[in-house]
C-alpha cells in the first residue's frame, strides 16, 4: 500500500510532538525529517545532535504512529567552497551514525553543482571530473554507511551533476554499494526543453532503479510563456497523478510519496488528491 508524507519543515511548525499531531490532522504517515529545519535546538553543524535527541524524537513518532522513510542532510559535494563540502559531508556522516536512533535508515542528499548554494546548471556540471568527485564523495559515504547498518540515498536533478537518469545510473554502478538507495523527484529532471517527455522520464526510473527507489518526491508545476517551468500545489497543474501513480504502482506498489515544498493551504487539497488516485 502506497503512504503518504511531507517534509516536515513543509509544515510551518516545529517540534516532534507538534508535527505528529498535525501529520494525523492531515492524514499523512510520517514525514522526510530534515532536524536542522525542523527542531529549534538542533543546529546545522557536526555533533549538533546526540543519541538521546534523537531517541526523543523517535520514542514521539512511535507513540504517534508515525515513520521516516528518509532523512535529509542535503549538502554540495561539488560546492566551490571546501570548507562547505567538508562541514555537509560531517553532518551527513553524523545522520547515518543517528539514523537508526531518529527511527530510519536512509540519510539522502543530492548530487550537487558548481554554482555553489544557487544549485543550478553550471556547464561544469557535467563534466567527468564533476561525476568523479560525487562518485568519491557518496563510495565514501556509502563505506561509513554500512559501518552503521545504514543506506544513503542519492538524487538527481537536471542542474545538478547526476542531471538525468543515465548519469545517475552511471555513479550508482560505478560506486557499487548495496545500501545506495534512490529518491526519484520527477519534476527534477524536467526543464523547459523536455517536460514533454516526462512520462517517458518516469519510466525510465522506474525501470532503471526498481525497488531501490525509497521515496517518490510528489510535485507539480504549470509552464510559463517562456517555456520555464513554476511549480505549484499539488493537482493545480500539469502532472497526471492517476497516470503517474498508476505507473509507479506496478514497480514500487509499496512506494513512499513524499510531497516536496508543498506548503500553507495546499497541502490539504495535495493529500486529497493523491488519496484519490491511490
Amino acid at each position: 500500500m502506497m503512504k503518504l508524507f511531507i517534509r516536515a519543515h513543509d509544515l510551518g511548525i516545529k517540534g516532534e510532538e507538534n508535527i505528529a499531531a498535525r501529520l494525523d490532522e492531515l492524514g499523512l504517515d510520517g514525514v522526510q525529517l530534515v532536524a536542522y529545519k525542523c527542531l529549534d535546538d538542533v543546529p546545522y553543524i557536526p555533533g549538533a545532535v546526540t543519541r538521546e535527541r534523537a531517541a526523543k524524537f523517535r520514542t514521539a513518532f512511535e507513540k504517534a504512529g508515525k515513520t521516516i522513510p528518509l532523512i535529509g542532510a542535503y549538502f554540495n559535494p561539488v560546492h566551490p567552497d571546501g570548507e562547505k563540502i567538508a562541514k555537509g559531508i560531517a553532518v551527513f556522516r553524523d545522520y547515518l551514525s543517528l539514523a537508526k536512533e531518529f527511527g530510519g535508515n536512509i540519510v539522502g542528499s543530492e548530487t550537487g553543482s558548481y554554482n555553489g548554494d544557487k544549485w543550478t546548471y553550471n556547464p561544469q556540471n557535467r563534466t567527468e571530473e564533476a561525476l568523479e568527485r560525487v562518485i568519491r564523495t557518496f563510495a565514501g559515504l556509502c563505506e561509513y554507511a554500512q559501518d552503521c547498518g545504514v543506506n544513503v540515498g542519492m538524487e538527481g536533478a537536471f542542474g545538478h551533476v547526476c542531471w538525468n537518469v543515465k548519469t545517475l545510473e552511471r555513479a550508482v554502478k560505478t560506486i557499487g554499494a548495496g545500501n545506495i538507495r534512490i529518491i526519484f523527484d520527477l519534476y527534477n529532471y524536467l526543464d523547459g526543453s523536455n517536460v514533454g517527455q516526462m512520462y517517458d522520464i518516469l519510466e525510465e526510473g522506474l525501470q532503471t532503479f526498481g525497488d531501490r527507489i525509497c521515496v517518490f518526491h510528489i510535485k507539480d508545476c504549470t509552464i510559463n510563456e517562456d517555456g520555464t517551468l513554476k511549480q505549484c500545489g499539488v493537482g493545480k497543474g500539469i502532472f497526471d497523478y492517476g497516470r503517474i501513480l498508476g505507473e509507479i504502482k506496478k514497480v514500487c506498489p509499496d512506494a513512499n510519496l513524499v510531497f516536496e515544498g508543498t506548503t500553507g493551504e495546499d497541502i490539504l487539497p495535495a493529500v486529497q488528491h493523491l488519496k484519490e488516485r491511490i
